[in-house]
């Protein structure tokens, strides 16, 4: 899942066998620009959109997202905020190349309390490209709970 390009939603709908819900958590321009997010966003147009999301299939949150868009692109590809990203640009058939840019792990008391467990959490984020320039930027945080679907992650030997 951290380092496939084939879509994390898809992949959590074909695990647990239920659909992806999106529990949007906000949508607002991003005026001041981060020290927390990927250097990536700077290769986006101004004015900037951040959307932030829970995914959860049935009762249990999988995944926390993040993405930076443009604010023309989002209302052009994002017209159901309920949908993943991945979900809204099938829609439209849009043809797009994606490039993992980071692996790493983060540490957040909002996260470990939505998980239910500590940190530190694996997270990725890399950006979807469309004729050959940047769409958006997405971060992805994982929840342990995968590990029920596809394993432990654990670095010791059983």
């Amino acid at each position: 899942m951290l380092m496939g390009d084939g879509s994390p939603t898809r992949h959590l709908q074909l695990l647990t066998g239920r659909r992806v819900e999106v529990d949007l958590i906000g949508m607002e321009p991003e005026i001041h620009s981060s020290g927390q997010r990927p250097d990536e966003v700077a290769e986006l147009s101004g004015p900037l959109l951040r959307r932030r999301v829970w995914l959860r299939c049935g009762v249990e949150t999988l995944m926390w997202a993040e993405s930076w868009w443009n604010q023309q692109d989002a209302q052009g590809h994002l017209r159901d905020l309920r949908q993943p990203v991945w979900a809204s640009l099938c829609q439209d058939r849009v043809e797009l190349f994606r490039e993992v840019d980071g692996l790493g792990q983060v540490e957040s008391e909002a996260l470990e309390q939505r998980f239910s467990v500590a940190s530190p959490l694996w997270c990725r984020h890399y950006r979807f490209f469309k004729g050959g320039r940047v769409l958006t930027v997405i971060r992805e945080v994982f929840s342990p709970a995968l590990e029920t679907y596809l394993g432990s992650s654990s670095m010791t030997p059983s």
